[in-house]
């Protein structure tokens, strides 16, 4: 209390100035209206970008929630566009409700990706816990991704299309020759179509997309584009430069395809064996 008056005795007259200073402009703004109009604008204009601030703030928090709503969203219509590619009949649009699913979608999180060693994996925030198991594909919105290979109660590691061991059948979009998708351990941004008929009609920006000959992706997911060709050494297959949809670097959202016919599949492949 004692620092308080001192500083008070010691600075009278500047607290003095202020005191009537703060009069003579109350008494401005009060008495002109120009002033009282640029005083008011003023003060609303601070407020409001106070509450823009706010706002932006609320908005950016939110984003998590809006995001994962639109994550859920979009794992409904992709479920439904799978299953319309392999039930094209007007009874299954008329009565999607009671159709039977071949393929039961789910969303997951990238917790970690590699893309740098010839064999690379990824580790999603999924496990058995959330209905995840081997051998479901993972794709995002652009395209492929790769294949569960191993799971936990609450995580699953997917082997990628960036990993040496990985083989996808693969087709060109706009006929139905089929092929191996390979990576050579090289760029990230490709990867490579083998044992292509030398028959196929090839030109560079051909899609290159799944071939639906395995149990595990439905036919027609994106892969890619061609970006060059050569012949095989035999003369007898094409070589394809295949430069993928996915930035195979910067994953966050993706989906895991479950074929819920994948067993019957199987065991009618396996009966002779």
């Amino acid at each position: 209390m004692q620092q308080i008056f001192n500083f008070v005795i010691k600075n009278k007259t500047f607290l003095l100035f202020l005191f009537l200073f703060g009069i003579s402009l109350a008494f401005t703004i009060q008495s002109h209206s120009y002033h009282r109009s640029k005083f008011i604008s003023s003060a609303n204009g601070l407020t409001g970008g106070v509450y823009g601030m706010v706002n932006s703030v609320d908005k950016y928090f939110g984003l998590e929630i809006e995001n994962s709503k639109l994550a859920e969203e979009n794992k409904r219509l992709r479920q439904l566009l799978l299953n319309l590619q392999i039930n094209a009949d007007s009874s299954f649009l008329k009565n999607k409700k009671n159709a039977n699913l071949n393929y039961v979608v789910r969303t997951a999180e990238v917790f970690k990706n590699s893309y740098a060693s010839p064999n690379n994996y990824l580790t999603i925030n999924k496990g058995r816990k959330d209905s995840i198991y081997e051998d479901f594909g993972v794709i995002t919105p652009k395209g492929i991704v790769g294949i569960i290979d191993n799971t936990s109660n609450n995580y699953s590691r997917v082997i990628s299309i960036l990993n040496k061991k990985s083989r996808i059948n693969a087709k060109l979009k706009n006929s139905n020759h089929i092929g191996s998708l390979e990576w050579n351990g090289k760029s990230p941004e490709f990867s490579q179509l083998t044992d292509v008929s030398k028959f196929a009609n090839l030109k560079i920006g051909d899609t290159i997309e799944t071939g639906g000959e395995s149990a595990i992706f439905p036919k027609g997911i994106g892969i890619g584009t061609i970006e060059s060709f050569d012949v095989d050494i035999t003369g007898d297959t094409y070589n394809i430069e295949v430069r993928l949809f996915n930035d195979m670097t910067n994953l966050g959202t993706i989906y895991v395809i479950e074929n819920k016919d994948r067993k019957e599949i199987l065991e009618l492949e396996n009966s002779d064996e």
